[in-house]
């Protein structure tokens, strides 16, 4: 069977090309996606700081939708899967057809909160009524047109689950590059297009990721796959949901983790300079570019640890680990050099107020101190979750993202104020590192132990 020969490469092949070849659809599509943020921050900055502090204020909200739709698409991709690989191919097309309809369920909701509730829900990060007005533009906009936002997250991962990896990166890149380009003509108005600004900017990234959404569900629905939707025979099965989200809470949850750290750092910082809740919205659209990379490697990373543990090869299971760390601190090493090296370059790219440079390139040096540990803690994260063990990952991402971090920051600027507490982050990491590599170890050694490999506790 074509599933056995997919699975037998994970035991068989050279880790280093076999690693590369797994995450490079993943690290590319998360490329991509991340040019898009940087490119959309720096149409958006260009029309004014107070705009750019409104993308951030609205990143909190759209990171929930975005980890409710990830999170349904980890489940979903997880029971696919194991239901194909135990030859349960009616069950699998059920899966799928059952997140189809929770895409339309959970857009519908969305769409009911953005409109009645919009601005409220703004009025939680800010008082600033200017910057209420301004967020609530562009958040109910992308809130009534969620539907575009679920579909493709959802859908790729059912690709996912049957070992599709090449159609859910190309999802992402038609996406990314329709908003690149629509961006400067509805945002500034250019040829027949309306000035629409910061609304612009919402609509562009609406139709790219609708573009996105009708390509991928032409591919799920007409295409040659190994999953057929056929809604007309679906059958509501309580237990599919159970096993969805057995998988998917914890995954959403923890991406659920970076709209509360997001949410909390904004009130934080806010309360000292409205400009740098602009910073904060700026740093998280460039660590992307430094950050996604490693989650698309964890595409790779993962199933090729959680293979050779099950089949127990330590020798290649410990080899995958130690080159998915050395890649890991290679991406963060450079976003460390950079961001030391060009913090002031970096910061006008978006807008040259000069409050904006002052407050952005201080906390770009002082932030990116955490990159010399992030990659490990990241990498380190997942191996708990390839090695079944996701309390850990949970707990470390806990730790690192909200019980350290935003204590730190908060007393860091009290004491010295707000160009210190940037230093918060490099703190969290280090203090989270020291917890994951003891309960990293100890989780392998007894994994090892488990394989029959003795000499991890001689």
């Amino acid at each position: 069977m074509e599933l056995t020969k997919e699975s037998d490469r994970l035991g068989k092949e050279a880790i280093v090309p076999l690693l590369l070849k797994l995450s490079a659809p993943g690290v590319v599509g998360m490329m991509i996606n991340a040019l898009y943020n940087i490119v959309d921050s720096i149409y958006i900055g260009r029309l004014s700081t107070e705009a750019l502090s409104a993308l951030s204020l609205s990143f909190p909200i759209q990171m929930i939708i975005i980890s409710v739709a990830a999170g349904t698409g980890i489940g979903t991709n997880s029971l696919i899967s194991r239901l194909l690989g135990e030859g349960k191919k009616h069950q699998a097309n059920n899966t799928a057809e059952h997140v189809f309809v929770i895409a339309l369920v959970y857009a519908a909701i969305t769409m009911v909160v953005g409109f009645f509730w919009g601005q409220d829900l703004i009025g939680i990060f800010t008082n600033d009524q200017q910057l209420i007005d301004l967020t609530s533009q562009y958040l109910q906009i992308i809130m009534m047109g969620s539907i575009v936002l679920f579909v493709p997250i959802i859908f790729n991962n059912i690709l996912r689950g049957e070992g599709n990896t090449f159609t859910p990166m190309l999802t992402m890149i038609i996406g990314a590059i329709t908003n690149i380009v629509l961006d400067p003509f509805l945002i500034f108005g250019i040829g027949f297009f309306p000035a629409l600004g910061v609304k612009g900017a919402a609509i562009a990234t609406l139709i790219g990721r609708g573009l996105a959404g009708l390509f991928i569900m032409y591919i799920v629905l007409f295409g040659d796959n190994e999953l057929t939707l056929e809604l007309s025979d679906f059958e509501f099965d309580l237990d599919i949901l159970k096993d969805i989200y057995q998988v998917g809470f914890p995954a959403m949850l923890m991406r659920g983790l970076a709209s509360v750290m997001l949410a909390g750092m904004n009130k934080i910082v806010g309360y000292y300079d409205t400009t740098a809740i602009a910073v904060v919205g700026i740093y998280f659209r460039m660590q992307s570019i430094i950050i996604l990379p490693i989650f698309g490697l964890s595409q790779g990373f993962m199933p090729l640890v959680g293979y050779n543990y099950g089949h127990g090869n330590p020798k290649r299971m410990k080899k995958t680990i130690a080159f998915g760390a050395v890649l890991a601190l290679t991406f963060t090493l450079i976003g460390f050099t950079v961001f030391q090296i060009f913090s002031e370059q970096l910061i006008r790219l978006f807008n040259k107020d000069p409050e904006l440079i002052k407050i952005g390139s201080n906390a770009l040096k002082r932030i990116s101190f955490a990159y010399l540990i992030m990659g490990l803690n990241i990498i380190g994260s997942t191996t708990f979750q390839a090695l079944g063990r996701g309390f850990p990952s949970l707990f470390i991402s806990s730790l690192r993202q909200i019980f350290i971090l935003l204590p730190v920051m908060y007393f860091l600027g009290k004491i010295e104020g707000l160009k210190t507490l940037w230093f918060a982050f490099p703190i969290a990491e280090v203090i989270a590192f020291s917890l994951l590599i003891v309960w990293l170890l100890s989780t392998i050694k007894k994994a090892l132990y488990e394989m029959g490999d003795r000499s991890a506790y001689c």
